[in-house]
């Protein structure tokens, strides 16, 4: 009979307790300070009720990116060429070693920016956070610190990738995302043992995180159907495969921008240009501003009243008050007269409707892009969900002339998912982060894994042929 390791099964209890709650403390506190942040630079907090900077003036979001970008490009040129610099994630796993106060730097650095408009994603920080504060931890209780302890070795790869799924799971409250993104993207080794571990460490994360940031919607779906439909099963299908194409297309651009940063003195130049350049676009797409929600909830709130009864969706006051749609149609856009409502589906709103779907659809590509090109630091899986509910969106505008029994914001909800799965090649972690982010019935598992499915599929092919 195999001997207990009792050392082993305490410090697997120790990191899924404390070091989760550590996590957790520290996600909610990021989150605080991106509000912090929006409140000082924007004037305004980001919620269900206002998901972008809408209703902040077009010379103070202009203002807010281009300083804000200007600002992060100094110190960042002073942290990457001064200092000792901050792996990656994918690295520090695999044992680069992460500096404390440098990574504390570049972690603010990358909520910082977010706050002020930058188009780009905050959920890197809470992971590169996670990873290092797993490397202390390993340190105090001596796991794999050692030559020659393969196993132990093994087992500080393990808990520093927990660790970072626990980060995300923690700031986004989506635990089974939070243990996905650790075994499926970092670890690529899906076991029961790491299954069971990260699923607990992101669980007390999040459960702490809320503690301190509270619990709100991020996105809201209210304007959806209840219930899945067969047609609905062909949408995904079909859905599914563009959104491969289209993902898989994303990540070869973010690779490329990722590839080419400055990595001299051009970084403090480059960064505000591209500050004032998303501040411009904003002028006209201010849904382009942040991590990407402002732009996803403008797929997610696109409801046509007149297929309603068809579809049995339904959208409520509270709901369509928030809507971008209502904050884009200026002071007259009071619910129920804003431009996705009200009149008949007519031609010149349906292409009015598609219209400005695909230019938040190509200036959020864009500009995201090239924020990551200027050298800044951060992720792309809000900007993904953004390009997939709004992709998404507009199949669905012309899915429902042949299918009026589905409702828009099902559609959405399907792009979203099947875009973040090509982008980032992790069809779990995919479907969960959306589906726990817009609190979806379970039911839609079924629709939106079928478009996962078909999406993975695709751009896994699609990128060995590009490759």
């Amino acid at each position: 009979m195999e001997k207990t390791d009792w050392k082993r099964i305490g410090w697997l209890t120790a990191a899924t307790l404390v070091l989760g709650a550590i996590i957790g403390a520290c996600a909610g506190l990021l989150t605080l300070l991106l509000y912090g942040v929006e409140y000082v630079m924007l004037g305004f907090i980001e919620s269900e009720f206002i998901p972008g900077a809408f209703t902040v003036p077009a010379v103070r979001r202009i203002a807010s990116v281009t300083l804000g970008l200007g600002v992060a490009g100094v110190i960042w040129y002073l942290l990457r060429t001064k200092t000792e610099k901050v792996p990656s994630v994918k690295k520090a796993v695999n044992g680069g070693r992460m500096p404390f106060w440098q990574t504390i730097v570049h972690v603010v650095l990358q909520i910082f920016i977010v706050g002020s408009g930058a188009s780009i994603g905050r959920e890197v920080a809470p992971r590169e956070l996670g990873a290092m504060l797993a490397q202390r931890f390993c340190d105090i209780f001596h796991i794999g610190g050692g030559e020659g302890d393969a196993h132990g070795v093994l087992d500080r790869r393990m808990v520093v990738a927990v660790a970072a799924g626990a980060g995300l799971g923690g700031v986004y409250n989506a635990p089974l995302a939070g243990m996905f993104f650790a075994v499926e993207i970092l670890l690529v080794d899906v076991t029961l043992e790491k299954v069971a571990f990260g699923l607990g460490m992101s669980a007390t994360a999040a459960f702490v995180a809320t503690a301190i940031k509270g619990e709100h919607m991020f996105y809201d779906i209210g304007a959806m159907q209840m219930n899945s439909t067969p047609s609905l099963m062909l949408f995904a299908l079909l859905c599914g495969t563009a959104c491969g194409v289209v993902g898989a297309l994303f990540r070869k651009g973010s690779r490329w921008a990722e590839s080419h940063k400055p990595t001299g003195w051009s970084l403090m130049w480059q960064m505000p240009l591209a500050g004032l350049v998303t501040g411009l676009v904003s002028i006209v797409v201010p849904q382009v501003m942040g991590n990407g929600r402002a732009a996803a909830q403008l797929g997610f709130s696109t409801f046509i009243p007149e297929m309603a009864d068809t579809s049995g969706a339904a959208q409520s006051a509270a709901s369509a008050a928030a809507s971008p749609w209502t904050f884009l149609a200026g002071s007259d856009g009071a619910p129920g007269s804003v431009v996705n409502a009200g009149t008949p589906l007519e031609l010149n709103r349906l292409w009015m409707l598609l219209g400005v779907l695909a230019l938040t659809f190509v200036a959020k590509a864009l500009v995201t892009l090239m924020t990551i090109r200027s050298g800044a630091s951060g992720g792309v899986l809000q900007p993904g969900i953004a390009l997939g509910s709004t992709l998404g969106t507009m199949l669905g505008l012309l899915w429902l002339f042949v299918f009026p029994v589905d409702s828009v914001t099902a559609c959405a909800l399907i792009g979203a998912a099947a875009l973040l799965s090509a982008s980032q090649q992790a069809p779990l972690m995919a479907m969960c982060l959306v589906m726990e982010l817009t609190e979806a019935p379970i039911e839609f598992f079924v629709p939106v894994g079928l478009a996962v499915a078909a999406s993975a599929f695709v751009s896994s092919w699609l990128l060995r042929r590009l490759s």
